[in-house]
């Protein structure tokens, strides 16, 4: 038991406390909703900036409450739809196997720390049975917790090599999307702009409003399979 508790236990205890001290000490919330802010601090640590800005979406995705989607815009915004996406892809990618890896060294107790109990109760029945398309769906959709999702998929059965190509694949349309709109955004070209947000704002009310729908559906579509298998397996 002593061996556990310096092992997990403690380091779990620390992790979080630190965790906390840094999002409230540094206001962590209002610092990845504020444009001008993110832009200011970014800029200011030119040549490095880049670096900066990965390890800013790293850190968006690890602490899963705190919001990313400016972050993705921002990307496109200070270096186009090319290198935007790309530097945006390797913060998401290392920020993602960081959150799976920890939760698979802490086990449920951090996941149900970082977790609303509804969301891991929700998806972590898509996790049982390592649902390799429906995960690669779960990060697609837009609308759906994704930093949660790494946690929650930390504590499957999944391996993390395909846990990587599941999560860096299945956000890829989103981060385009993002950079394309921010590099919009800086060249002033307010009709694209505006057709891009009124996309962006009907896809996430469809996928916030049929979100459940659709777990259902993939749910009844598992058991479906799973029960044609077996039927297969008797015969």
């Amino acid at each position: 038991m002593k061996k556990i508790f310096f092992a997990r236990i403690l380091p779990l205890v620390i992790l979080l406390g630190l965790t906390v001290y840094f999002i409230d000490y540094f206001d962590l919330f209002r610092f990845f909703s504020n444009k001008q802010q993110l832009l200011q601090f970014i800029r200011s640590h030119h040549p490095y900036d880049a670096w900066v800005f990965i390890a800013v979406q790293i850190l968006q995705v690890v602490a899963a409450p705190i919001p990313g989607e400016l972050t993705g815009f921002i990307g496109g915004y200070l270096y186009g739809p090319l290198w935007g996406t790309l530097y945006s892809t390797i913060g998401l990618t290392v920020g993602s196997w960081i959150a799976f890896v920890l939760a698979r060294f802490f086990g449920e107790p951090l996941v149900e720390t970082m977790v609303k109990k509804e969301v891991f109760e929700k998806f972590d029945h898509f996790m049982e049975h390592r649902g390799l398309l429906i995960s690669f769906l779960l990060f697609l959709i837009p609308g759906f917790p994704k930093d949660y999702l790494c946690y929650i998929m930390g504590v499957s059965r999944m391996p993390t090599g395909t846990f990587i190509v599941i999560s860096t694949a299945g956000r890829i349309f989103g981060t385009i999307m993002l950079s394309i709109t921010g590099n919009v955004a800086r060249n002033g070209q307010y009709i694209a702009l505006l057709s891009i947000f009124i996309l962006g704002v009907a896809t996430f009310i469809a996928a916030y409003y049929y979100h459940d729908r659709m777990l259902e559906f993939l749910k009844r579509r598992k058991h479906h399979s799973s029960a044609s298998g077996k039927t297969s397996r008797g015969a």
